[in-house]
């Protein structure tokens, strides 16, 4: 399970994962699961919200979940675990933003070799990968970056300001002996 905020690589590092491992894993993304939501529940106060702002005179965006969001990840949370169980290896890609949210995962995974990478990096680093992006709506990652991380025990963090997706994903599979 990789955690960190937007643009930090966790999408870019489990594609190139893929690729690497000898074994056939499953990309699970939560963007996925968002992009279920019907389309009325996106700027929805029942559904997910992006909300925009500023924060130390930068543009932030901040994100309000509704009841229909919270089921929907519980239930994302719950179809790793379905998946899992069926004997699919998986790459999550999450963004969890509440302790209680790796705690759900790893009491849903418990029968499982389930690990929680966190991957991290100056702010500046996935805001300048954010600008990038074409399309991308700018102040996530600084919304979620004083979040992100409390709390968590990780068994394996990375800092990904200076690797490549390619660097990332060799550090993943090789640390975690994949």
């Amino acid at each position: 399970m990789l955690n960190g905020v937007g643009s930090v690589g966790k999408s870019s590092a489990a594609r190139v994962l893929l690729g690497l491992l000898d074994r056939p894993f499953l990309h699970v993304a939560m963007d996925d699961f968002i992009g279920m939501l019907p389309p009325w529940a996106h700027d929805h106060p029942d559904g997910l919200r992006f909300l925009p702002e500023v924060r130390g005179g930068h543009p932030s965006i901040a994100i309000r979940s509704g009841p229909i969001m919270a089921r929907a990840m519980r239930g994302m949370r719950h179809a790793v675990a379905a998946m899992a169980g069926q004997g699919n290896d998986l790459i999550v890609d999450d963004v969890m933003l509440d302790v209680a949210d790796a705690r759900e995962y790893r009491t849903l995974l418990a029968g499982c070799d389930a690990r929680l990478v966190g991957l991290f990096a100056p702010l500046a680093v996935p805001e300048a990968r954010e600008r990038a992006r074409d399309g991308r709506a700018i102040g996530l990652p600084r919304w979620q970056y004083d979040r992100m991380h409390r709390g968590m025990q990780y068994d394996l963090e990375l800092d990904t300001a200076d690797l490549t997706p390619e660097q990332v994903a060799k550090s993943i599979r090789d640390r975690l002996a994949l």
